[in-house]
């Protein structure tokens, strides 16, 4: 079994991608030349940095926290997971014992958060508690179109989830396996690799 240093390392970006669909794995990391930068990557880039300079002037009442200090851009790596990834914003609330640590991440949808998003959030918390002093008990998904936060409690089961993901992500680059589509085939439409998917599309 390869150690921290020699194994891949997955962005938290990769374990939200492997749940829309896992051959997006396989071809950012077996075919690593082939992924072109779309108009949406670069306008959630975009978004997000307007979203970090308004935010630096906002209260913490979206949240639901008088105080709290906040940090943005917070660069993580997990040894233990084999992830790394830059959280938008933690939110470090202290108290009587080990601090009170919230993460949370901006997102360009009117949606509500599906398991992909919950996992990625999950995946920050478990890294801030490996790399951090304090507890996380929950996160926070960001719409900045609605302007509105929603409160994710981080439980066990989605930590198991990310643990299982991640494992799952490191036998198709180790093996280069070639997944099965996803069952849905909405996304299929917009996706940058889609002509590589002859039997989807």
């Amino acid at each position: 079994m390869l150690d921290a240093d020699e194994r891949q390392v997955f962005t938290v970006t990769d374990l939200k991608q492997y749940g829309y669909c896992p051959r997006i794995i396989a071809y950012t990391y077996c075919l690593p030349l082939v992924r072109p930068t779309t108009y949406k990557m670069e306008a959630g880039i975009a978004a997000h940095e307007r979203a970090s300079r308004r935010e630096r002037r906002r209260t913490l009442r979206a949240y639901g926290l008088t105080c709290g200090e906040r940090r943005f851009d917070v660069w993580l790596r997990s040894d233990i997971l084999g992830l790394r990834g830059r959280l938008d914003m933690v939110i470090e609330v202290k108290t009587d014992e080990a601090p009170e640590l919230i993460p949370v991440e901006y997102k360009q949808s009117r949606r509500r958060p599906g398991p992909h998003i919950r996992r990625q959030l999950t995946a920050y918390a478990m890294m801030l508690e490996e790399t951090r002093e304090g507890r996380v008990r929950r996160g926070f998904v960001y719409s900045l179109l609605k302007r509105k936060a929603e409160e994710i409690r981080i439980t066990s089961r989605l930590r198991q989830e990310v643990e299982e993901a991640v494992t799952a992500m490191r036998t198709i680059v180790d093996q280069e396996l070639m997944p099965a589509p996803p069952r849905s085939r909405r996304g299929c439409v917009n996706c940058e690799f889609r002509r590589f998917c002859n039997d989807v599309l």
